[in-house]
């Protein structure tokens, strides 16, 4: 098979394609035909060796993708092979084959396709139990979404207005906004512009119920400012390289709560809450009222451009790879 490989940590360029024996099959796996995978800013940070998860090479790179079974381990009947299916690992979606345990893999909706599906599962599923599961946002509150061009801020700007939330997308250009406000934002703020703390108290002048921050860096503490009294912060990761410093007289005058949301941690320490927010998420997906925004595709043989584009960032939404 095909396969992008990461020889030694570094920059994407360090990254290849070569021809790699399909991956073993053990009980209890499946093995898909890859067509779709997405590039998410994980990937740039396991390839440089900086992610908090150390990966040694050589591997494949690539977290999220979607296919088809092509053969199952002893064990498994949940899925058939044929079926199409999407799912997640740490490493290994950029190839044309690979090997996860078969409870990685979910089944792709009718009417979905690849490149969708390769795209909807990490982004999105952070999203809705960020706003569901931690935050537990109300029809009518304010959210004011930090990132909002990106995979992750773009999903909490969609769910955040399915859930009836007026939402509040903070980006860096006027192109992420404009698809930001698309999905769903009913007010936009481009924080290259000005003082961001003042922009978000003229746009919300009794303040904001719900911060999701997917960013950190300058950004997180004019935010958590703008919240009203005992309003919830989610840090949910910290695009811009920078773990944020919060001050914490501001969460005692504020009486607010600062929270997090991990994806690995949330599902060994709440299993049947993240079951619960599956089966909803799901059905939003399978009826098409939430999808992810696929702003550039690339092939396979692009792979170190797709990676590029994504560490510059200059994606808009998510980054595609076309595998088949």
């Amino acid at each position: 098979m095909r396969a992008a490989v990461c020889p030694v940590h570094g920059a994407p360029d360090v990254v290849r394609v070569e021809e790699l024996p399909a991956p073993a099959l053990a009980d209890g796996q499946v093995r898909v035909r890859v067509h779709a995978a997405s590039v998410n800013f994980p990937d740039v940070l396991i390839v440089a060796g900086q992610y908090q998860v150390s990966v040694p090479p050589p591997f494949v790179p690539g977290s999220e993708f979607a296919g088809v079974v092509d053969a199952l381990g002893d064990g498994v009947d949940a899925v058939a092979v044929g079926e199409r299916v999407f799912g997640a690992a740490m490493v290994g979606a950029f190839a044309e084959e690979i090997v996860v345990p078969a409870s990685s893999v979910t089944p792709t909706p009718e009417g979905v396709d690849d490149a969708e599906a390769a795209a909807f599962g990490v982004a999105h599923r952070t999203a809705y139990n960020v706003l569901r599961s931690v935050a537990c946002v109300q029809p009518g509150e304010e959210v004011v979404v930090l990132g909002a061009g990106g995979g992750v801020g773009l999903a909490a700007v969609q769910l955040g207005a399915l859930l009836g939330a007026s939402v509040t997308a903070v980006a860096s250009s006027t192109d992420k906004l404009d698809v930001a406000a698309a999905r769903g934002a009913k007010t936009t703020i481009n924080h290259q512009g000005g003082d961001l703390r003042q922009a978000l108290r003229s746009a919300l002048p009794d303040g904001a119920d719900v911060v999701v921050d997917p960013v950190g860096g300058d950004l997180a503490e004019p935010a958590l400012r703008s919240l009203r009294w005992g309003g919830r912060f989610v840090t949910v990761g910290y695009a811009s390289g920078t773990i944020p410093r919060i001050p914490l007289n501001l969460v005692l005058l504020k009486g607010v709560q600062i929270l997090g949301f991990e994806m690995r941690s949330f599902a060994i320490h709440a299993p049947d809450e993240l079951e619960r927010k599956e089966a909803e998420l799901i059905n939003l997906f399978a009826s098409r009222r939430a999808l992810p925004y696929i702003g550039k595709r690339f092939a396979l043989d692009e792979v170190v451009d797709a990676l590029r584009y994504v560490a510059d960032g200059k994606a808009i939404g998510k980054v595609v790879l076309d595998v088949s």
